[in-house]
């Protein structure tokens, strides 16, 4: 199974073209959004794209790969005009290989999480970073529309063999092989 994540949209559109031509390179089978959709938030300043009508679409497109994390930005009224589910604080999915803990990072993520040999996904930081902490592995696949920390915006796939985290340039951020 192929899955692409991204995080941290904040209603801005102009990476999602983007994130389309990788769905279709990639062969997507599912996109996992982490939180963040629309709001931009009062720490960020209005952004050129900022489009929530047009990130809604996008998003309702692939509501059939889609799934899609609560994040801290994320209101009940976002919930209520999204015509696809968004989870509450913590996902789950299983692929053929791997088990897979999906969050904002707001509640879970590297320093509040108490499970043993798990991969926890989240973003929320809006840096990118793989991390094996003792038995665990975190992932943040950065933000693909407010990235901080000097870098472009991101995205990470997984392909069953491994995790990359690319920057909308096609460069590689990071990348971890997972033995199966």
């Amino acid at each position: 199974m192929k899955i692409l994540f991204i995080s941290d949209i904040h209603g801005i559109k102009t990476n999602l073209e983007k994130i389309k031509e990788k769905i279709e390179e990639h062969q997507i089978e599912k996109l996992v959004v982490l939180g963040d959709l629309y709001y931009i938030g009062p720490r960020n300043k209005m952004q050129e794209g900022y489009d929530i009508p047009y990130v809604q679409s996008f998003l309702e497109s692939y509501r059939d790969k889609l799934i899609c994390i609560r994040g801290n930005c994320d209101s009940d009224i976002d919930i209520e005009i999204s015509n696809f589910p968004i989870i509450s604080e913590l996902g789950y999915l299983s692929t053929n290989s791997l088990d897979i803990y999906l969050t904002h990072g707001h509640i879970y993520n590297e320093d509040h999480w108490n499970k043993d040999n798990t991969i926890l996904i989240y973003g929320h930081y809006h840096i990118p970073f793989i991390k094996e902490v003792g038995t665990n592995l975190f992932i943040n696949p950065g933000s693909i529309s407010l990235p901080k920390g000097g870098y472009n915006p991101t995205y990470l796939v997984w392909d069953e063999k491994e995790f990359t985290i690319y920057d909308v340039s096609d460069n590689i951020i990071a990348k971890k092989k997972i033995r199966g």
